[in-house]
C-alpha cells in the first residue's frame, strides 16, 4: 500500500535537497563526503514530528538512518556520511512522535493548573506499548527501565512529581528509540548520490602527446617514460593522451592541417584506424599492447594515473568500415560521409551513427571501456560528447560505473550550457568549461561562481583549461610569460580541478593565423622535439602552484570558492577556506599582463572569526613573504614581471 493510500501516513515530505531535477538524476559527491539533507516537513494539527534520513549503499539491504533535526519553519535537516566509492540512495522517513505530543500538551495543561488525571493515565499507556516493542524487540533491560520509569509516575505522591517523572531525558530518549514506525510516511520517492574517489575531484592534468619527444623521430612509449617524469616532477597527478592507436592513410591530413599528407607526416590521432586495427589496438610506431602496460605501471610509480581519449570515430581505414558499413551516415550514391562542422571538413575522420545500429554500436563501445580498464585506464577524457545522444552515456557511464565505479569520464564538450549540463547530469564525472574563454574580471565572477555553487556544482565539476592543443587563446598569444603564469594560477585554484597541455611551460603562442586559435605547427599533425629547460619556461612556477594546491587542503575542495572586492578592474581578488577555518587561502591575480596594478582588496572578516582591529598574517606562498595586516581591507601589488599572480595563506 502506498502512503497515498494509508489514511495515517499524512506527513507532507518536500521540496528536498540536495537533489537534481526533482532526484531525476544523482548528485555528485567523493568519498568521505558529510551530506546534509533538508526538507520541508510537516503535518496537519499540532503533533510533534520526528524525522530520520535513511540511506544506503546501492544493493544494501539495509537503510543506515541519522536523526533530522527541525531547522525552522517546518525545514528539517539531517546528515549522512558517505563513505565508501559507489553509488548510494537516500530517502526521508517521519511520523508524529506520540510520547513527545503527549508530554508537550501535558505541558501545556499543567502550566494552566488543570487536571492530569486522565492524560497521565494515557501517558502510562503509551510507555507500557513501548516497553512492549522494546521487549519483542529483544532489548529487555530497556523495556524493565521503562515499567520502572512509569511505576513512578503511577505511583507519584502528587501530579507535580508524575509530571517530573514524565519529564525524565532518559524516558524521552527510551520512547523515542522504540517508537512504533510502522505508520510513518516515506518520501514519495528515492534520490542518489554518486560518490567518486577523491581523485575526480581534486586533480591536475598534464596532456601530451607520446610520440613527440625524440629528435628525427616517433617517439615510443618507452622513450614516453621521460615524460611521465617531467610530469610527475612538476607536481601533476594524470597525464592524459590523445588517442594512441593506429592511423588512417587514406586523406591523411599534413603539416599544419593541409589536406595533403607529405612523406613520413605522422597524420592526425584523432583519425583513428587502420589495417594495424582500431579502437582496441596501439600505434605500432609506439610500440604493443604490452609497452603500454610497463608505461601505466611506470606512471602508477611515479604516482601518476593514465587517461586516455575516447574519441568514437574513424578513419576511412578502420576496420569498422569494411565490417559494420551500417555504423556510418552514407550519401544518396552510397558513399560514407566524412566529418564536418561547416565551414570545417573532415576528411580523414568518419563519424558513427549512433542510430543506424544502437545495439552493435553502444555494445561495441562498453567493450571498447572495458578493454582499456583491463589495461590499467581508469580515466577517460571523452571527445566531443555532444556530439552523441545523451540518453547513450546515461547507459554507458552508469553500465561501466557500476562495475568499475572508480572510473572516471571527462567530458570535452565546448557547446551550448544547457547541452553541457545535461551531460554532466547523464554521468560524467567532470566537464571542460568556457573558462578558457572568459579573461574579463565580471565574466569570470559570474561563470566560475555558477559552475562551483548549487544549483549546477549538484552535478558539474568544471575541469579549467588554459590551453589545449586545439585552443591557443588570444591573451595567451598577446600576454606572453606574465599571462601564462597568471592563467594557470587562476586555473590551479579557483577549481579544484585543471589541466594544460604540454608546451605551455615554455609559453608556445604562436597562433597559425591572426585571429586564429591553431597553433602553428601544431602537434596535432606532426611530431614535436622541445628542449623544456629553454630560457623564459615557467617550470618552476608551475611546480610551486601544484605543490601549495597539495599541501592547502582549502584548494583541494570544489564548492567554496569565493569572490572578494578589490578596487582595480585588472586584479581579481577571491579566497577558498575549509569549512573548519583551519585552512584560509586567498588569491590576487591580475587580468593585464602587461602593466602592474595595485588593489585594496576586502577580507571577510566576520567569516574569518576575526576582530575589526586584530591583526593577521598574511604569507605570500610563492615567495614566503609575510604580511601584517589589519582591518577589512588590505593591499596588494601585481607585478607582471615578477608577480602577476599572488597565493596567501591567511595565519592567525
Amino acid at each position: 500500500m502506498s502512503d497515498r493510500d494509508h489514511p495515517t501516513r499524512t506527513v507532507v515530505i518536500e521540496h528536498v535537497t540536495p537533489s537534481v531535477d526533482g532526484g531525476r538524476y544523482p548528485i555528485k559527491r567523493e568519498v568521505g563526503a558529510v551530506v546534509e539533507v533538508s526538507a520541508d516537513i510537516f503535518r496537519e494539527g499540532h503533533d510533534v514530528l520526528v524525522a530520520f534520513l535513511r540511506y544506503r549503499r546501492a544493493g544494501e539491504p539495509d537503510w543506515r538512518e541519522s536523526p533530522m533535526r527541525l531547522v525552522d519553519d517546518d525545514r528539517w535537516a539531517g546528515t549522512m556520511r558517505l563513505d565508501a566509492n559507489a553509488r548510494w540512495q537516500y530517502a526521508i522517513e517521519a511520523l508524529a512522535e506520540p510520547f513527545a505530543s503527549w508530554l508537550a500538551d501535558l505541558g501545556k495543561r499543567w502550566d494552566a493548573r488543570q487536571d492530569l488525571g486522565s492524560e497521565l493515565v494515557e501517558g502510562g499507556a503509551l510507555v507500557r506499548a513501548a516497553a512492549a516493542r522494546a521487549r519483542a524487540a529483544g532489548a529487555e533491560p530497556q523495556a524493565r527501565e521503562m515499567e520502572r520509569l512509569v511505576e513512578r509516575m503511577a505511583q507519584a505522591p502528587s501530579q507535580a512529581d508524575a509530571v517530573g517523572a514524565a519529564r525524565e531525558p532518559r524516558l524521552a530518549e527510551l520512547m523515542l528509540r522504540h517508537l512504533d514506525r510502522a505508520g510513518a510516511t516515506w518520501s514519495e520517492r528515492t534520490w542518489e548520490a554518486v560518490v567518486d574517489r577523491e581523485r575526480a575531484r581534486f586533480a591536475a592534468w598534464y596532456e601530451f602527446f607520446p610520440r613527440s619527444g625524440v629528435p628525427g623521430r616517433h617517439a615510443t612509449f618507452r622513450d614516453a617514460e621521460a615524460q611521465l617524469e617531467r610530469a610527475a616532477a612538476m607536481g601533476f597527478d594524470v597525464v592524459y593522451l590523445p588517442p594512441v592507436h593506429p592511423i588512417g592513410t587514406s586523406h591523411r591530413k599534413g603539416r599544419n592541417n593541409t589536406l595533403a599528407a607529405g612523406p613520413g607526416d605522422p597524420g592526425s590521432p584523432w583519425a583513428i584506424g587502420g589495417r594495424e586495427g582500431g579502437h582496441d589496438a596501439v600505434h605500432p610506431a609506439l610500440g604493443t599492447l604490452g609497452d603500454f602496460d610497463r608505461f601505466v605501471e611506470r606512471a602508477r610509480s611515479l604516482g601518476l594515473e593514465v587517461a586516455l581519449d575516447f574519441a568514437i570515430q574513424c578513419s576511412p581505414d578502420h576496420p569498422w568500415v569494411r565490417q559494420h558499413p551500417e555504423w556510418f551516415f552514407h550519401r544518396p550514391d552510397g558513399s560514407i560521409k566524412h566529418a564536418e562542422n561547416p565551414p570545417k571538413k573532415y576528411q580523414d575522420v568518419y563519424p558513427v551513427n549512433f542510430y543506424a545500429d544502437p545495439g552493435g554500436v553502444w555494445q561495441e563501445m562498453e567493450r571498447l571501456i572495458e578493454f582499456w580498464i583491463g589495461h590499467g585506464v581508469r580515466a577517460f577524457r571523452v571527445d566531443n560528447p555532444h556530439t552523441k545522444p545523451v540518453k547513450f552515456w546515461e547507459w554507458l557511464i552508469r553500465t561501466i560505473q557500476d562495475r568499475h565505479p572508480d572510473v572516471t569520464f571527462l567530458a570535452e564538450a565546448f557547446t551550448r550550457p544547457k547541452v553541457m549540463r545535461a551531460l554532466a547530469k547523464a554521468g560524467f564525472t567532470q566537464s571542460y568549461t568556457y573558462f578558457t574563454w572568459r579573461t574579463g574580471k565580471q565574466e569570470l565572477v559570474d561563470h566560475l561562481t555558477e559552475i562551483t555553487q548549487p544549483p549546477v556544482a549538484e552535478h558539474f565539476r568544471g575541469h579549467l583549461w588554459p590551453n589545449t592543443p586545439d585552443i591557443l587563446h588570444e591573451t595567451l598569444q598577446r600576454g606572453g610569460r606574465p599571462a601564462f603564469q597568471m592563467r594557470l594560477v587562476l586555473a590551479a585554484t579557483a577549481s579544484s580541478l585543471y589541466g594544460i597541455y604540454s608546451g605551455y611551460e615554455l609559453c608556445e603562442n604562436v597562433p597559425a593565423a591572426p585571429g586564429s586559435e591553431e597553433y602553428l605547427d601544431s602537434e596535432k599533425y606532426e611530431l614535436k622535439a622541445r628542449d623544456w629547460s629553454a630560457p623564459g619556461n615557467i617550470v618552476d612556477w608551475i611546480t610551486a602552484v601544484n605543490r601549495i594546491r597539495r599541501e592547502h587542503r582549502a584548494l583541494q575542495l570544489y564548492t567554496n570558492l569565493r569572490f572578494y572586492g578589490a578596487d582595480r578592474d585588472a586584479v581579481l581578488w577571491y579566497g577558498k577556506m575549509t569549512p573548519e577555518r583551519d585552512d584560509v587561502i586567498f588569491v590576487a591575480a591580475s587580468l593585464d599582463p602587461s602593466r602592474t596594478h595595485a588593489a585594496m582588496v576586502d577580507v571577510p572578516l566576520g567569516d574569518l572569526g576575526l576582530a575589526p582591529d586584530q591583526p593577521y598574517t598574511m604569507r605570500e606562498l610563492m615567495t614566503g613573504a609575510e604580511y601584517t595586516w589589519r582591518g577589512a581591507r588590505g593591499y596588494v601589488e601585481l607585478d607582471p614581471s615578477s608577480s602577476p599572480a599572488q597565493i596567501f595563506q591567511l595565519l592567525r
